[in-house]
């Protein structure tokens, strides 16, 4: 039977309009202030989600690939989403043959989950060198 389920217009703009605090609030004590130097994980909600996200924190066209990628292939899994954006950009880092398991070979970045009633997690990662062998 499945579950059927209806997101808001305005979630995209809430989402985009918060997201940078919540950044701010986990980041602001390691001083990252300039979003461009992490690589991201970030649940792939929707087309407008991603956009308002990149759009808002003024991220480079590939930052959110991964996210990208999954929601091309799969949609909105829900709470699967995210880990399957991260398994994206651990797979995809590992055929582009980079130094850590983030795409843009970054050491540090953010996952950033969200769920019902609109709740966001945000998680910072730490990606370690990988074999290239």
């Amino acid at each position: 039977m499945g579950m059927a389920y209806y997101l808001s217009k305005k979630l995209p703009n809430v989402i985009a309009n918060n997201i940078e605090q919540c950044l701010f609030e986990t980041l602001g004590p390691s001083g990252v202030d300039d979003w461009n130097k992490l690589f991201y994980v970030v649940h792939p909600g929707g087309p407008a989600v991603l956009k308002r996200i990149a759009e808002k924190l003024g991220l480079g066209s590939d930052k959110l690939k991964a996210s990208w990628d999954v929601l091309s292939e799969y949609g909105n899994m829900w709470s699967p989403s995210v880990l399957f954006a991260l398994d994206e950009m651990r797979k995809r880092s590992k055929e582009e043959g980079k130094t850590t398991a983030a795409t843009e070979g970054l050491e540090w970045g953010v996952l950033l989950a969200f769920g019902p009633g609109l709740t966001v997690e945000t998680v910072v990662l730490r990606s370690i060198a990988v074999d290239s062998a």
